[in-house]
């Protein structure tokens, strides 16, 4: 989807943090942030809810040890049951160290391949970058046009007094 897009480049974190403060204190719509490292915070400003991942971690550990302890169980006591010293044929404390092992694979495995889906990135996927040098050393919000509901020359204004050190307009597709 093509749009007309406002994208704003900052040199320092604070800047970033008045700068969407603002935006979001006026009601524009952020497209997205774009910052050479994790901001503290920022998350919340954007008013973003919390990460569902540790839910998909939490689904595959229990998958995975569920599978394990299943799995050895039907192969022990089942499928080829042998009384080896004596010992009963499901026995579980001799099924935990794997059963951990596998919770954990499929723990680690679960958060991977959700963040993977979550986050829309897959083998082929052509990066789209705003401005040069935004994962670099600049912070880069990209803003919706608000279209009338702002004045002209509001949102290059509110920029400038949050220290931007680049304003450009864009015509492009803005990647989800």
């Amino acid at each position: 989807m093509n749009r007309r897009i406002i994208l704003a480049s900052f040199a320092h974190e604070e800047d970033l943090h008045a700068a969407v403060g603002a935006a979001r204190q006026r009601g524009w719509e952020i497209a997205d942030v774009y910052t050479p490292y994790f901001v503290h915070g920022l998350d919340r400003l954007l008013g973003w809810r919390r990460s569902r991942l540790p839910v998909a971690c939490l689904s595959g550990g229990m998958i995975g040890a569920a599978l394990a302890l299943w799995f050895q169980f039907w192969t022990t006591a089942q499928d080829w049951p042998l009384n080896v010293g004596g010992r009963p044929w499901n026995s579980l404390p001799a099924f935990v160290p794997a059963a951990f092992e596998c919770m954990v694979l499929l723990a680690g495995f679960g958060v991977v391949f959700a963040w993977l889906f979550r986050s829309g990135l897959y083998p082929g996927k052509k990066a789209w970058l705003p401005l040069t040098g935004s994962t670099d050393d600049r912070f880069v919000v990209a803003l919706r046009d608000p279209g009338p509901t702002a004045a002209p020359g509001m949102v290059q204004q509110t920029f400038q007094e949050c220290h931007a050190v680049s304003l450009e307009e864009r015509d492009e597709e803005v990647q989800p």
